[in-house]
């Protein structure tokens, strides 16, 4: 591994996927904003296994800019691993994170570092408003973080997504976190230091269409459940007590009615409607704890977190990260 360059002030990490017509828009903003904050900085780019022509536009910026670089991988390995290898490739001595979607604005990075050069190691974006996106969406989301937050035990912030800019000493404790289900915003609200926020209105998607279906975000909020709280295994124990004992009190009561009342309690419906019940509750908790044995059982595997198939940073081990 080669040593990283030290004289670096900013680097600016973007996740890509399918982004090919908003590229060179988003490398011209990205330019013009952090060209005022320092003319040390790199931009660092991951395709994320884009089926489109995200990888030519990205060479041509590499070309055009030595300051561009960019990571290639084998595969689509998802939106946090291509974060995760962009923090490895980075050398910056702040790190900004920014989606390559043009959702989040180049432009509000002038803010992030304002706060930075405050004294403050985190400074996440955090959305006042949601442009363009479903009824749906807005409402899961808000819902998903509200309920994270009540069952974790690590203050994960409210309405915010990767969007943000981070310490090297962050990315460094960042970089040594092995886990590969990834969910960055917990382990950065993890990892404490000083935090604040800078308050933005989300644009709405310019072109395409987003890489993040209902079931990647049913998984992805799954992550961050499992990452960081124990709550779900807590429930199901207490679930499984609290049927037991209705369980026990039915079976009371039917001697009692059979010996006692002489009335023997019969129904068919009744005996498969309990049936299915029990059964639902029963495959929820298998479901509940093969969530959890599931991560322990890719961690103990130890593959490695992405492949790299072609870059031009300096790192050239980076694709052996576990």
């Amino acid at each position: 591994m080669e040593e990283k360059n030290k004289n670096i002030d900013i680097s600016v990490i973007v996740p890509i996927y399918n982004e090919e017509q908003i590229i060179s828009e988003l490398y011209d903003r990205l330019q013009k904003t952090v060209s005022q904050i320092s003319e040390n900085y790199e931009f660092i780019f991951v395709n994320d296994g884009s089926k489109d022509h995200s990888l030519l536009e990205l060479l041509k910026l590499s070309e055009q800019d030595p300051r561009v670089f960019y990571i290639n991988f084998s595969r689509n390995f998802g939106h946090q691993i291509a974060v995760t290898a962009g923090l490895d490739a980075s050398n910056g001595k702040a790190v900004v994170i920014i989606d390559g979607d043009l959702q989040d604005p180049p432009e509000l990075i002038t803010d992030l570092f304002r706060k930075y050069k405050e004294g403050y190691e985190v400074v996440y974006a955090k959305r006042e408003k949601r442009k363009g996106e479903s009824a749906f969406k807005k409402v899961t989301a808000k819902l998903f973080y509200r309920i994270l937050k009540r069952i974790t035990a690590i203050d994960i912030p409210l309405d915010t997504g990767d969007f943000r800019l981070i310490d090297r000493k962050v990315v460094n404790y960042l970089n040594q976190m092995p886990e590969q289900n990834k969910f960055l915003r917990g382990q950065i609200a993890w990892l404490g230091f000083k935090q604040t926020e800078v308050l933005f209105n989300r644009d709405k998607r310019k072109y395409g269409k987003t890489g993040y279906s209902l079931g990647k975000m049913l998984k992805f909020a799954m992550d961050g459940i499992t990452s960081f709280s124990d709550k779900p295994l807590q429930m199901v124990t207490k679930l499984g007590f609290g049927l037991s004992l209705v369980s026990f009190i039915i079976i009371l009561y039917a001697i009692y009615s059979h010996f006692v009342l002489d009335r023997t309690i019969t129904g068919w419906t009744s005996l498969i409607v309990s049936s299915m019940f029990f059964g639902g509750v029963q495959l929820i908790s298998i479901g509940v704890i093969g969530e959890y044995i599931s991560r322990i059982n890719k961690n103990v595997l130890k593959r490695p977190l992405y492949i790299i198939e072609k870059t031009n940073c300096q790192m050239s081990t980076m694709h052996n990260r576990k």
